[in-house]
């Protein structure tokens, strides 16, 4: 008995040590004792992520999510620039703590670990006014005549890569935008989210929407977080779901017209 006994204590100190431990490895513990909460984001998503280089400031829906992150526990906000293609490794290197809205993608998740989501998005064809009469529907951008663009690292490029292999698809990096290929007239088409889509539409004139039957790869939102911090994670999807019972997401979404 005596010896169980003592089995039984040594199994619950290894738990209690194992948990402490934990706890105090996560991301957590480190932001509330240092004050600082670190979001990575590229300011280049609009209206999600609007990057001032005058200001060096941020604007939009996700820097509006974070700040009142940050103030519900309590600690300062300080935005980490970072780009589509270094995303992730800037959440597995511990650059920042977690990054804003993100793409949930299987890619992704090999390195990287995610939030509960809290919006969707789902992905259309754009381009502009003087080349909208070459196109009807998805398959009529898969040709070997049209070049589509897109930018390093982010979702649409392999959605792009997969949708159209008889295109010829044009990559280019941050801070390019697929966009704006289209724009000055070096590519036709871009895919984008609903989202981006709709700020595009109101900001330039010249682009348009490709009618198709309907959008493709409908696509959950979330934030990108480290994979074996559980105890973060918990806390991040314990403040999302406190949030949505609260409607904020709802008025944030509505302030920046998602």
């Amino acid at each position: 008995m005596k010896f169980l006994k003592h089995i039984g204590l040594a199994v619950g100190l290894a738990a209690t040590v194992w948990a402490t431990a934990s706890s105090a490895q996560s991301a957590l513990n480190e932001i509330l004792s240092g004050g600082t909460l670190k979001v990575g984001t590229t300011g280049d998503w609009n209206p999600m992520s609007v990057r001032d280089p005058a200001t060096n400031s941020y604007q939009g829906y996700d820097i509006d999510i974070m700040t009142q992150l940050a103030a519900d526990m309590g600690v300062e906000l300080e935005m980490v620039p970072t780009d589509w293609k270094t995303l992730v490794n800037g959440v597995v290197a511990g650059n920042y703590h977690m990054t804003g809205s993100a793409s949930i993608s299987p890619a992704r998740l090999k390195a990287a670990g995610y939030s509960d989501s809290y919006i969707a998005v789902e992905m259309f064809p754009f381009t502009t006014k003087d080349k909208l009469a070459n196109f009807d529907g998805w398959d009529s951008i898969n040709n070997g005549e049209v070049k589509v663009a897109t930018t390093l690292g982010t979702s649409f490029e392999a959605m792009v890569k997969e949708w159209f292999p008889d295109a010829e698809i044009v990559v280019v990096e941050a801070p390019a935008r697929g966009f704006q290929e289209v724009l000055s007239g070096r590519a036709d088409v871009f895919i984008t989210s609903n989202i981006e889509g709709s700020t595009l539409l109101q900001k330039f004139p010249n682009v348009r929407q490709i009618e198709v039957s309907e959008a493709r790869s409908p696509t959950p939102i979330a934030m990108l977080l480290p994979q074996t911090d559980q105890v973060w994670i918990n806390y991040v999807n314990s403040w999302i779901e406190l949030k949505k019972t609260q409607g904020f997401f709802e008025e944030v979404a509505l302030k920046w017209g998602l």
